[in-house]
């Protein structure tokens, strides 16, 4: 559904942009869906997701050139962070890390300081100081929440793969037994 929106594997190694990489973007790791570099790509895709806010699939597949994973499931597991779940996102990250660092939230400025124009210059350093109090436990909740959820999609992936495989083998091992269940049951003379 998607190959017809992404280029194709001819087109990125022919780039002229990406020259610059030689033999690496040839890796078939890179390109070759399987458990171990599906994986690693969910992983970064995820990690890089919910670390940074921009540049995203950028950061995800300069870590998939270097870690092989796959390319494509790198680029598209950042899109677990979006402007529809940063808000969600950012939010708990920030209780969670306040919570680890054990700093209380921020006071909220009141309207009485905003209203004032001779008390302006102390209402943006109330502001100012609300947004670098924000800083330290929002980057502390991030990097927690990606380190756990990048191992979380790693083992996911590699959990979900081996119930695909598990599953397709035992589909195909009972439709060898009823093959061969209704062969026997067959008489000797029809064919």
């Amino acid at each position: 559904m998607f190959e017809r929106f992404l280029p194709s594997r001819e087109a990125i190694t022919q780039s002229r942009m990406l020259r610059w990489l030689g033999p690496r973007i040839h890796d078939p790791l890179l390109w070759h869906i399987n458990r171990r570099a599906v994986a690693r790509g969910v992983a970064m895709g995820v990690f890089f997701g919910l670390m940074i806010p921009i540049a995203q699939i950028p950061a995800a597949a300069i870590a998939s050139l270097v870690l092989r994973g796959n390319l494509w499931i790198a680029a598209v597991s950042t899109l677990v962070s979006n402007p529809l779940t940063y808000g969600p996102i950012y939010y708990f990250a920030y209780r969670l890390g306040a919570g680890v660092i054990g700093t209380r939230t921020p006071p909220d400025l009141t309207p009485e300081d905003v209203e004032a124009p001779i008390r302006m210059i102390d209402s943006l350093a109330q502001a100012w100081a609300w947004v670098s109090g924000i800083g330290q436990p929002l980057l502390v909740g991030m990097v927690m929440m990606a380190v756990t959820g990048s191992l979380i999609a790693y083992w996911g992936a590699q959990l979900f793969w081996r119930f695909k495989v598990v599953n397709k083998w035992r589909r195909l091992h009972r439709e060898r037994r009823a093959r061969a269940a209704s062969a026997a049951r067959r008489p000797l003379g029809s064919a």
